[in-house]
């Protein structure tokens, strides 16, 4: 009779036999639909909608909601319905089945906004000027919330880990507010459900969430990516080491310095990331936390950024539009209406990237520019003041996205009339009249062939503001707030203030 196989060759071969039916047997993967689609979700109306996700190979997936009821076969590991476009309505569930069902409860039909920008978009509510009466009276299930996780990838990703929820004073706090109040005031106005994405970096310049193949085709924006490039193949990790270990050291030791003698003990020292993992890379962004969001179909964005691309205001003229191009393109919406902040008033902040952003405006369609003149800070590139920036965001929407007729913009420099001494000014966006808030118009100044500028005298005329000075006396240009902290007061009845300009 043959020797029994050895204790340990017979566990090996009881593995293998394991293994290789494992192999041979179908694999199977339960049908889970895109973290967007989470219990609570906001669903855009009147447009057709999207629903995808994973699943196994060759696996029947059906969505169910409002009355609808659509399959589709799961392929390479993905699978895509789409829905006739969707009414208002009570929350209902949405069902995907496959193999396993999913239900997805509590979800309505509104609008869905994404909120995106840098830190000031990504200013919290609590730290806003009126933020605790806010919070106190934030409760509203037909208003939800969903926060992107901040982080910047190499590659487009198709899924974020980030989940709805409905807007109240427990979840309210930490959410951008210049979101909130723009979602809060379109709730008032429109009656209807929203759904507001924020997704937004501080300290983030524009071309982080832009895709890498807009900058690349174009001339004036490839040399962002070739400088990143650039930046990478310098990169020492020795030298980088060795600056982290001095950097820290000498930190140390002034705390401990400071703690001996009874001092504060100073913040910890801010180490830049390198070029590989910094969430300024070009494209980094957009890739984290724009890419996973398309196709969730929108009403429409808002924006509130600038001031990382403020050294550089001529290619933001050139960025800031291609970038909007590039997210209509990539959702296949057509011109969805993009809103965004001109960057407030600030010591650092210049009236060149401002004009870049009013350029941005008029070239590019379905689009709204919210100016704050008023609501800056000199030494804080963090205005306070978030309540009328989202009140007038959610104001352009109204006229913009939504068709009333209202007046949702301050006045605009159009065309200018030499007549003497003198410059006449026209102005769109004249509402029921223009007014110098506070007094005598101020923040005008006017110049003769040699662009010499001086304070002028100006006057509202009308529809019109009329400009000179005694040591002008044959007038060429004028400008208008031009400098990084503008005193300025010229308005419409509307309650709007005047863009910042020059006629030059």
């Amino acid at each position: 009779m043959a020797n029994p196989i050895p204790m340990m060759k017979r566990s090996v071969i009881i593995t293998l036999v394991l293994l290789l039916a494992c192999a041979s047997a179908p694999l199977h993967a339960a049908v889970k639909p895109n973290s967007l689609f989470s219990d609570g979700a906001v669903l855009q109306r009147d447009l057709p909608l999207k629903v995808w996700g994973t699943g196994a190979e060759g696996e029947k997936v059906t969505v169910s909601f409002q009355g609808q009821m659509v399959s589709t076969t799961a392929r390479n590991g993905q699978w895509v319905v789409a829905l006739r476009p969707l009414k208002l309505g009570p929350a209902e569930t949405m069902t995907v089945a496959g193999e396993n069902k999913v239900e997805i409860k509590n979800v309505l039909v509104g609008d869905v906004w994404i909120c995106s920008g840098q830190s000031n978009m990504q200013f919290a509510v609590e730290a806003a000027l009126t933020g605790k009466a806010a919070i106190a009276a934030a409760d509203d299930p037909q208003l939800r919330l969903l926060t992107v996780p901040r982080m910047a990838k190499d590659e487009p990703q198709t899924e974020t880990q980030a989940a709805w929820s409905e807007c109240t004073s427990q979840s309210v706090p930490k959410f951008s507010a210049v979101a909130y109040f723009f979602g809060r005031d379109l709730r008032k106005h429109l009656n209807v459900p929203i759904g507001l994405i924020s997704s937004n970096v501080g300290g983030t310049p524009a071309e982080a969430w832009t895709d890498k193949q807009t900058l690349d085709s174009n001339p004036l924006l490839k040399p962002i990516l070739d400088r990143h490039a650039q930046d990478l193949a310098s990169f020492d990790p020795v030298k980088f080491g060795e600056y982290v270990k001095a950097t820290r050291e000498k930190y140390q030791q002034e705390a401990e310095a400071a703690k001996a003698a009874g001092k504060p003990v100073p913040k910890g020292p801010r180490i830049n990331a390198t070029p590989a993992a910094d969430n300024k890379r070009p494209s980094g962004l957009y890739n984290a936390m724009i890419a996973p969001l398309k196709p969730y179909a929108i009403k429409g964005a808002i924006w509130y950024q600038g001031e990382s691309n403020v050294a550089d205001p001529k290619t933001y003229q050139t960025l800031f539009p291609a970038m909007i191009g590039n997210w209509r393109s990539v959702w296949g919406q057509g011109d969805f209406p993009f809103l965004f902040v001109q960057i407030a008033p600030h010591k650092g902040m210049t009236p060149e990237l401002r004009e870049a952003q009013l350029a941005s405006w008029k070239s590019v369609p379905k689009t709204g520019m919210v100016v704050i003149t008023d609501l800056g800070d000199s030494e804080n590139i963090h205005p306070k003041h978030k309540e009328p920036v989202g009140g007038r965001l959610a104001l352009a929407a109204r006229a913009i996205a939504y068709g009333e007729k209202l007046e949702y913009s301050g006045p605009v420099y159009q065309s200018k009339a030499v007549q003497g001494n003198k410059v006449v000014l026209a102005f769109s966006h004249v509402g029921t009249g223009l007014e110098a808030k506070g007094g005598e118009l101020k923040g005008f100044e006017i110049s003769g062939a040699d662009h010499q500028y001086v304070p002028a005298q100006a006057t509202v005329a009308g529809a019109s503001v009329v400009v000179s000075s005694p040591s002008v006396t044959a007038p060429v240009s004028v400008r208008y707030g031009w400098s990084n902290v503008p005193d300025v007061n010229l308005w419409n009845k509307e309650g709007l203030p005047a863009t910042p300009f020059r006629t030059e």
